[in-house]
């Protein structure tokens, strides 16, 4: 296959990787695409790890900023290749990646091709393996075995959040929680005692919950704790002696970890509590001067991620970082993915603008 053209638009370049499939597990070709586009590039230095591509200005500015989005997709259901639409007077392309997250990897890498004599140090980054399990993550992956690769003073990430700027992320818990009870069979159930009725309370607390909403340097971030699943029972006539709600809760980056997990310690001790995921939020960061200097030139007004993203993973890092990229966030993983043309565009003429100053 040719090396992409990026020559085109960054919209054009949009479609082109949109089209190469590329669901998490499945990057090698999109990756190799990158690298060839890449390579050989006087003003940049290539370094690879699997499929994860690191590309670098080595200028001597004072300062260095990395600028990453992943490479893989959630699994396509009909919706590649891509194609034009216009709905309501807005013009998209639609198809798998487009907002999740390629259209913010179309974006970077033009940007990286013609961006030669940047005011900061750049460090492009293309990751592999963000849509699948954390042990997974390209990103994080590089961060634990090759930790100088991500050294930086500012942290970009293409998340999609329509072109604006999105300050740090919620942290990310989830927890099962369970009751024991005795079986027997439910024409007598007076025998046994039923974990499912025991679960009763759970629910209840779930439902009265009020979450907060939390003001984090000049960002509120809101909370949320919800049940997403629930199992118990083994046949139709037994009383079932285990049931497991399966809680997920997302907290403001003003809480720790082990504050999260105190939190739903206090809030269910008196039942068997397993957390099963954990992941720290990360603070907006934008009191960091070049996040001052990002903000101002892009225009707008920074707004708070809801969701966790790898912002968390600079943010661990010591890296002020903020998340920025063309598409609604609502869009990902849909069956209708599709991004606005004009968020790509402006997503790329902030960053250029930034960039060259």
């Amino acid at each position: 296959m040719p090396a992409l053209d990026v020559t085109a638009t960054s919209i054009d370049l949009t479609r082109q990787l949109c089209d190469i499939a590329s669901v998490s597990g499945d990057e090698k070709t999109v990756a190799d695409e990158i690298w060839a586009t890449l390579s050989g590039l006087p003003h940049l230095d290539l370094f690879r790890d699997g499929d994860a591509i690191v590309a670098r200005t080595n200028l001597g500015r004072d300062k260095r900023v990395v600028i990453a989005g992943h490479i893989d997709t959630v699994p396509i259901n009909g919706n590649v290749p891509t194609r034009s639409e216009t709905i309501d007077g807005v013009d998209y392309l639609w198809g798998r990646g487009t907002v999740d997250m390629k259209a913010g990897c179309a974006v970077a890498l033009k940007l990286a091709v013609e961006v030669t004599d940047p005011v900061v140090d750049i460090t492009w980054v293309w990751y592999d393996h963000e849509e699948v399990s954390d042990a997974l993550n390209g990103l994080g992956r590089l961060s634990r075995l090759h930790p100088e690769t991500l050294a930086a003073d500012f942290a970009i990430l293409m998340e999609p959040s329509n072109s604006s700027v999105e300050g740090g992320c919620n942290g990310n818990l989830r927890a099962e929680i369970r009751t024991r009870g005795l079986r027997s069979h439910s024409a007598r159930s007076w025998i046994g005692e039923n974990a499912i009725h025991r679960a009763a309370p759970i629910l209840d607390a779930l439902a009265a919950y009020e979450p907060r909403s939390v003001e984090v340097d000049g960002l509120v971030y809101r909370e949320g704790l919800n049940a997403v699943g629930i199992t118990g029972g083994v046949a139709g006539n037994v009383i079932p002696d285990e049931c497991m709600v399966h809680i997920n809760y997302r907290f403001a980056p003003s809480r720790s970890a082990e504050e999260a997990v105190a939190h739903i310690q206090e809030l269910f001790g008196d039942y068997e509590v397993e957390i099963v995921d954990l992941a720290q939020g990360a603070r907006p960061g934008l009191d960091a001067p070049l996040a001052q200097q990002f903000l101002a030139a892009v225009g707008g007004e920074a707004k708070p991620k809801y969701g966790w993203t790898d912002v968390a993973r600079f943010a661990g890092l010591g890296i002020p970082a903020v998340n920025y990229g063309p598409g609604d966030p609502q869009k990902a993983h849909a069956d209708d993915e599709r991004v606005a043309l004009h968020q790509i565009t402006d997503c790329e003429r902030g960053l250029r603008a930034w960039l060259t100053a």
